[in-house]
């Protein structure tokens, strides 16, 4: 089966959503991976859920799947980036974060999304890392209980700077959840994997295959977290989606360029072209 492709619209912030969708059906995308924010389908507005169905009716003409992903940058706190997370020290904040990440579930159980994206977080300055990670596990445990009851499959985003940073880590959460609970999987971005360095991304495909619940490509270099557009970094992107096709993954692939919106018009038509060449 060919590989499948999908754009996060976190590098469409400029269109409005229906024509970010068009624009990738037209270009020849399989799906799109929708990080949900105030512009995009906001997943606190109250008539979030009506949104979402009319949405999925659209996607289907459009003949698009899709996934979730929920790092909008200022959605919970317009003036502190990506905050509040599971490693916040104020409870209410924890709390704001788990009842976002439940409202994408729902979200998402009305798309037919193949999975809710999500991470850890990045404990402020003099947060104490044990009590971070005991509230990491309560909190993603609460989400995860969530997640069943809606029949939602939940990843989990190692993400350089986090709490989580490495799928070593995230290895560690998934052990420490209520077995009794589906399996969480790994959100594996294979630019990290250079960011970090102590493992390939085209390796780390095949270690974790079967767990894997997406896959993220794009350019990076090594050591910097900085997603880039195909020819700008060190990623050797026809050996990832090699390794991906060889352990026969059939989920979305997505390509997450957030600080490329200005672009969008270039890098989304130049990118799906870029793929198909590159794939097996």
């Amino acid at each position: 089966m060919p590989l499948r492709f999908a754009y996060n619209t976190n590098g469409l912030a400029h269109h409005r959503l229906d024509d970010a969708l068009t624009l990738l059906a037209d270009t020849g995308y399989d799906g799109v991976a929708l990080t949900l924010d105030h512009h995009h389908l906001d997943p606190l507005a109250p008539d979030a859920e009506d949104a979402a169905r009319a949405l999925r009716r659209r996607l289907d003409e459009l003949g698009l799947a899709v996934m979730i992903e929920t790092g909008a940058r200022f959605l919970l706190d317009p003036r502190d980036k990506h905050e509040p997370t599971f490693v916040t020290a104020a409870s209410a904040g924890r709390a704001r974060r788990a009842e976002f990440l439940e409202r994408a579930v729902d979200v998402a159980a009305v798309l037919g999304a193949e999975t809710v994206s999500f991470w850890a977080g990045v404990p402020k300055p003099g947060v104490d890392r044990g009590a971070a990670w005991d509230w990491l596990v309560e909190g993603v445990g609460r989400v995860a209980r969530h997640a069943a009851a809606r029949d939602v499959p939940l990843s989990f985003e190692p993400e350089p700077g986090m709490l989580v940073e490495h799928p070593g880590e995230w290895e560690r959460l998934r052990d420490a959840l209520d077995p009794g609970l589906p399996r969480l999987r790994l959100a594996l971005d294979s630019g990290h994997c250079l960011v970090k360095g102590d493992l390939s991304p085209d390796d780390a495909v095949r270690r974790y295959a079967g767990e894997l619940g997406t896959v993220a490509v794009e350019d990076m270099r090594r050591g910097v977290h900085d997603h880039l557009a195909w020819g700008e970094g060190d990623m050797d992107v026809p050996a990832v989606l090699a390794a991906l096709d060889e352990v026969g993954y059939d989920r979305l692939v997505t390509v997450e360029l957030s600080r490329d919106s200005h672009r969008a018009h270039e890098l989304v038509p130049r990118t799906i072209a870029y793929l198909r060449a590159s794939a097996p």
